[in-house]
């Protein structure tokens, strides 16, 4: 039998009129015609090669093959029924389900924790890992269910993804305490003076910082680039070079901190997923939480 051939629906068609006895009584339970309720039973008697109900009376008498399959059909015909209410119900205290991220310093080292910290008083059982996805291979990878949201400071167009901005951020200066260029402060002038570490996951190109600095018609000295902000204080902290990295970021390392002095807009991170997953009741539900957790995710403290 072409298992693509079958249409569930003449099951439940099936089941109706075992259970009434009647097509009348079938249809009216289905809230179909009596032709259509015939209609799908002649489909089902030429799919299984048996009449399945003869006419005792007024009655319809199940057939041998018909009692054989009306366990298992009902079986799966109720499985399908709680999977489709599962997909709209969805209930995080029992649940143990895998959420992907794919996101960088932000989730993983100021809204990670605190979030797996909220799960753990209100859905133990719910996973979380984040890995790095290319951005070319987001689309696909959410498309293909291996991923659930992206998380980024910068937009994302695409007509597959949903985003939602989820917190704010500025960016400051970092470096080692008593630095000697840096005992009365942060000037643009030494600012522009000392060699930088540039953070980016592009080979090349102008950045934030950079963008702002050229408005001023400026340029910094970039003498390191590196792929992870994570990489900043350690090597900060053994040399004069500075960093100009997000605030949250910033406060959780022993460094010296400082204003960047000029004007810069402020980062804005977004979280994606797909339009697919935009009425699923788990991935909503995880979509709140983090909003709840991203509210103390503030610019200025």
């Amino acid at each position: 039998m072409n298992l693509h051939r079958i249409d569930l629906n003449l099951f439940a068609v099936f089941d109706a009129i075992y259970t009434a006895g009647s097509l009348t009584k079938a249809a009216d339970v289905l809230c179909i015609t009596q032709p259509a309720v015939s209609n799908s039973l002649a489909r089902l008697r030429e799919m299984l090669n048996d009449p399945l109900f003869v006419r005792t009376g007024h009655s319809m008498t199940p057939t041998p093959v018909a009692q054989n399959i009306i366990v298992p059909a009902r079986e799966a015909l109720g499985l399908l029924r709680k999977s489709v209410q599962q997909s709209h119900i969805f209930e995080p205290e029992s649940s143990n389900k895998a959420f992907h991220f794919s996101s960088r310093d932000l989730l993983e080292v100021s809204i990670m924790p605190r979030l797996m910290a909220r799960l753990q008083n209100v859905a133990p059982d719910i996973t979380l890992t984040n890995y790095e996805v290319a951005r070319s291979n987001v689309v696909s990878a959410m498309a293909s269910g291996n991923l659930d949201f992206f998380a980024d400071a910068s937009t994302f167009t695409d007509p597959h993804l949903k985003k939602q901005r989820i917190a704010k951020d500025r960016f400051v200066v970092l470096a080692r305490k008593n630095h000697p260029l840096l005992q009365q402060g942060l000037s643009l002038e030494t600012f522009l003076k000392l060699g930088h570490i540039n953070v980016s996951h592009r080979r090349s190109g102008a950045g934030t910082i950079d963008v702002a600095l050229d408005k001023l018609g400026v340029k910094r000295k970039v003498v390191m680039r590196s792929q992870h902000f994570l990489t900043v204080p350690s090597a900060i902290v053994k040399t004069d070079m500075i960093a100009c990295i997000p605030y949250h970021l910033a406060k959780h390392y022993d460094l010296a901190m400082y204003e960047i002095p000029f004007d810069i807009h402020p980062i804005e991170y977004y979280l994606y997923w797909h339009v697919s997953a935009d009425n699923d009741s788990a991935h909503r539900w995880m979509r709140e939480q983090i909003s709840e957790v991203a509210k103390a995710y503030n610019p200025s403290h």
